[in-house]
């Protein structure tokens, strides 16, 4: 995208806090569904394959969202050119804020069909939000530093994803439950009804906030399907799909799977400090793929200030679960080995992406055939090295594009449908084989990102790091 102004002569420090704001609370949301999943499984007295379908209208919003972007993109040019980032991010959070309000008729009546209603809403406004808010930030300074503040601002939506197991779920399994500790759908709807209005507080703030005005030429939008030429962007769709489904899947499971006698047979309470270690990972390795990919830093200043950043977000991380150090120390060690792994990737996206997929199909297969703790580490250790998948496979995926650059972009976003059928999938294998084996679903997604990653290493090679993609995301 061209924009009328000199990114690199304006301060846009205040739009960029507001925007992050937002990607917390659109993390912190997210990240409810895997709080809600064994809670409405018990309420609802569901099957594993039933449950995931909270996973699959939420996911399932964004890729309906998404293709009806693309269809009007194709025939008419680029809808969020025409009406501007600005009231595209408004709508965005109006419709979330919609889908959280939903929650309180699905509680009242204690539907579960009611209850995947306002998760479909809910998640076509973070369609809006996914196509908008992410391209935004990379326009709120130079092309250079793009893939950076994107990393920087998907950090702090995974700080949302990390606090929302603890306190989400301490709203919904303790706060706001029932006096004699049973189940009740009623839990839901106080929580939901202040997550709408905290969404409509930030969509207050962003339009009282002089947020920069980004025009695209018309003669740029290309339409029709020539994105489809492309056989990088066709295998990035399919890694993308396998990205998210394979992250959201282990999320969805981590509580069911911590239950298992054979693993730590821990309740809800317990467990979902836990969950937060794996959202936590993620938060660490975006912090620290932030630093790595900003090629204005030396590489001793980059190994500073990742310690830095990683023993800081550790303690802060340290702080919010209510698990002791010894508890949560194992996790040293997977931070060690990112810090190892991104030195060994040398900040190249596909080098990188490929060595956090292996070590992501081993820790998979650990947790299958390990038990107790063991089994337990390998599982919370995939968060860390899921870190960067999306900002490089997304990267890579529309490297080289040119016009075709914005068409190639709500495809990579349609992907993320693999968060809704992944799910179902695992969710199918865990009720006729158990939790445990269901984890050969996200094994096969990310083999998928290792070959990917290995193939833009050999036919992308030009690309030296996400930033040098034009991407305009």
């Amino acid at each position: 995208m061209t924009n009328e102004v000199n990114t690199k002569s304006r301060n846009y420090t205040i739009p960029l806090i507001t925007i992050t704001l937002l990607f917390f609370m659109w993390g912190f949301i997210t990240c409810m569904n895997d709080i809600l999943i064994p809670y409405l499984k018990q309420l609802f007295k569901l099957t594993f394959f039933e449950s995931m379908l909270v996973q699959f209208c939420f996911f399932g919003a964004y890729f309906i969202g998404s293709l009806i972007y693309f269809l009007i993109s194709t025939s008419s040019g680029d809808p969020i050119n025409k009406v501007g980032y600005k009231k595209g991010i408004l709508f965005g959070i109006f419709l979330a804020a919609l889908g959280c309000i939903l929650f309180y008729p699905a509680a009242t009546f204690s539907s579960y069909g009611l209850f995947l209603g306002a998760l479909f809403v809910l998640g076509l406004g973070f369609t809006v939000l996914q196509i908008t808010a992410n391209a935004y930030v990379s326009l709120l300074g130079s092309e250079e530093s793009a893939s950076s503040r994107l990393n920087m601002t998907q950090a702090f939506n995974a700080f949302g994803t990390t606090i929302a197991p603890v306190l989400g779920g301490h709203l919904i399994f303790e706060f706001f439950s029932a006096a004699d500790g049973s189940f009740s759908a009623v839990a839901t709807r106080i929580p939901y009804l202040i997550f709408a209005a905290i969404l409509l507080l930030v969509a207050l703030l962003i339009s009282r906030v002089k947020l920069p005005s980004f025009q695209t030429a018309e003669e740029e939008i290309e339409k029709g399907f020539g994105a489809f030429q492309f056989s990088h962007l066709k295998f990035g769709v399919f890694a993308m799909f396998c990205y998210v489904g394979g992250e959201v899947a282990v999320g969805s499971f981590i509580i069911s799977f911590l239950e298992q006698p054979q693993v730590m047979n821990l309740n809800e309470v317990v467990s979902k400090n836990y969950l937060s270690l794996y959202w936590g990972g993620a938060m660490i390795g975006r912090f620290l793929g932030a630093i790595s990919l900003n090629q204005s830093i030396s590489q001793t200043k980059k190994a500073i200030y990742m310690l830095g950043a990683a023993t800081l977000v550790f303690l802060v991380i340290f702080s919010i679960v209510d698990l002791t150090f010894a508890q949560i120390s194992f996790f040293l060690v997977f931070i060690v080995l990112n810090f190892v792994a991104f030195f060994i990737g040398k900040a190249a996206p596909a080098r990188t992406l490929s060595i956090f997929a292996a070590i992501n199909v081993v820790l998979l297969i650990s947790a299958m055939v390990n038990h107790g703790e063991l089994a337990m580490y390998s599982i919370l250790g995939i968060g860390i090295f899921n870190s960067i998948m999306f900002s490089n496979i997304y990267t890579l995926a529309i490297s080289g594009l040119g016009k075709y650059t914005s068409q190639g972009s709500s495809l990579v976003v349609m992907a993320i449908l693999g968060g809704a059928i992944v799910p179902i999938f695992q969710g199918y294998l865990a009720d006729n084989f158990g939790v445990q084996h269901s984890f050969i679903i996200p094994v096969f997604c990310y083999l998928v990102i290792l070959i990917f990653g290995a193939y833009c290493t050999k036919y992308l090679s030009h690309v030296q790091h996400d930033g040098d993609a034009k991407s305009g995301h």
